[in-house]
Formats: C-alpha cells, sequence, structure tokens
C-alpha cells in the first residue's frame, strides 16, 4: 500500500501521536515510562528536535514537537526502534510493540499551539485516570516550574508565565482543537469539539433552536467532520433530519 505524504508545517511544529499495536498496553510499569522519557529526550537532542509537551497515556503517546531541521521521521523511528527493543526484552514478547508509523498533525499558528498543548496535557482527564494538574506522566509541571525534557518558553511566552498557563490549561472553556486523522472527529474528543463550535448553546439544545439556524449548526458539525452518528448522539435529533442537511459547497 502506497503511504501518503505527510501534511508539512511551515512552522515545523507537530502534533505527533504514536499508537500501541493493536491498542495494546506499550507500558507495564513506571519504569517503562521513564525509559521513554529519557529516550525522547536523548533521541530528540541527537536529531535537533525540540519538545515542547508530551503525555504518555496507557497504549499511546501525544508529542508536541518543534521540527525546525526536518529531522521528524528519524527521530521518531530512533524512539520507537529503541523502546520496542527495550519493551520485548523486558516483557520476553515478540513482535512490534507500536501500530505502523505515527501520526502528526500540522501546527499551523500560535492559537492552535496553545490550544494542542491544553488538548495533550487534557488526555488523562478525557480518560478518566487523572485531572491534567496532577498527572504525573505529562509536561503540565513542567509549565509550572519543575525541571524536565520541555522547552517551555515559546508557550509560556505566549502566555505571560506559569499562572497565566495554569489558568489557561484549567479554565474549562472547551476546546475547539483535536487531534485529527483525516476528516473523522473521534468520539473521545466530539463532545468538547462541538460544545465549542456550537457555543453558546449546547449540543442538546440545538433541537429547540428554530429550523434556519438549527440547520446551519448541523451543517456547522458536519463540515468538521462529525458523522451522522456523532450527531445524533449529541444533540437527540433524528437521523434521517441531519441527513437532509447539506455540507457547504
Amino acid at each position: 500500500m502506497t503511504r501518503t505524504a505527510r501534511e508539512i508545517s511551515v512552522y515545523g511544529y507537530y502534533h505527533v501521536v504514536q499508537k500501541g499495536c493493536g491498542g495494546q498496553l506499550i507500558f507495564e510499569d513506571a519504569d517503562d515510562r521513564i525509559y521513554l522519557i529519557r529516550l525522547l529526550a536523548s533521541k530528540c537532542r541527537k536529531y535537533d528536535v525540540n519538545i515542547i509537551a508530551w503525555c504518555l497515556m496507557d497504549n499511546h503517546i501525544h508529542l508536541l514537537l518543534d521540527d525546525e531541521h526536518v529531522h521528524l521521521s528519524d527521530c521518531m523511528h530512533s524512539v520507537t526502534t529503541a523502546y520496542a527493543m527495550y519493551f520485548n526484552a523486558k516483557t520476553g514478547r515478540k513482535g512490534p510493540v507500536f501500530q505502523d508509523r505515527f501520526k502528526s498533525v500540522p501546527i499551523l499558528n500560535d492559537d492552535q499551539l496553545l490550544n494542542c498543548v491544553r488538548y495533550i496535557h487534557d488526555n488523562p482527564a478525557k480518560a478518566r485516570i487523572g485531572t491534567a494538574s496532577l498527572y504525573r506522566w505529562s509536561s503540565f509541571s513542567e509549565y509550572m516550574g519543575y525541571p524536565g525534557i520541555c522547552m517551555t518558553e515559546c508557550v509560556l511566552g505566549l502566555l505571560g508565565d506559569s499562572q497565566r498557563f495554569f489558568a489557561f490549561s484549567t479554565s474549562g472553556e472547551p476546546n475547539r482543537y483535536c487531534f485529527r486523522d483525516g476528516a473523522h472527529v473521534s468520539d473521545i474528543d466530539a463532545l468538547e469539539f462541538a460544545q465549542a463550535l456550537l457555543k453558546p448553546y449546547e449540543p442538546h439544545h440545538l433541537k429547540d433552536l428554530p429550523k434556519a439556524v438549527r440547520d446551519n449548526y448541523i451543517r456547522t458539525l458536519k463540515n468538521e467532520g462529525f458523522s451522522i452518528k456523532q450527531i445524533v448522539r449529541l444533540t437527540g435529533i433524528g437521523h434521517c433530519t441531519i441527513q437532509k442537511v447539506k455540507l457547504d459547497q
């Protein structure tokens, strides 16, 4: 199968996601996570890639990387190869640890950059395993002054300081940014993304709006990659009604 070329960011920033093969766990304990963090630090230093944010989940990792010198693919290949060798040797398992090559989304402006950082740190809360500020395995604490592997200057420069970063990250406002692998919006991101798109309305308010207004909001969701089934679940509006709303040409 022919691989599609990666979309390039003229600014050099990328949101990178690497998943475990078949959704399997890629960490068994804290030592595994520490090993990967050290790998990320050493390999990114070797390939001149700067780490802006990171979060380690049970079966995937999120990274925001600054790839000014276009070494991202070599860097990620080196990280995943080294970690797979370590993990297989430790556990006695065989075969690939990671699923295919990594996915990446180019970051194109400052607003997207800030909301990507927030999105990455919010992953534990979405998975209901911890809040952004208390989760151990992310770069959130680095932005609050603890030493780590990130270059925090860019984000803190945009926001002002650590306290403003904390306020921005914990505001509770719905985040319009989500990781998009193609046009589809994942179920885990659908509600918050919809809330951001439909503000000041909640998704379930749409069924009570005048038809023209309602249809315009449905069109917005469809244009942003929401499936008909997702819109039905979010809004309570019938399948046939949503299907009849045409996309923008």
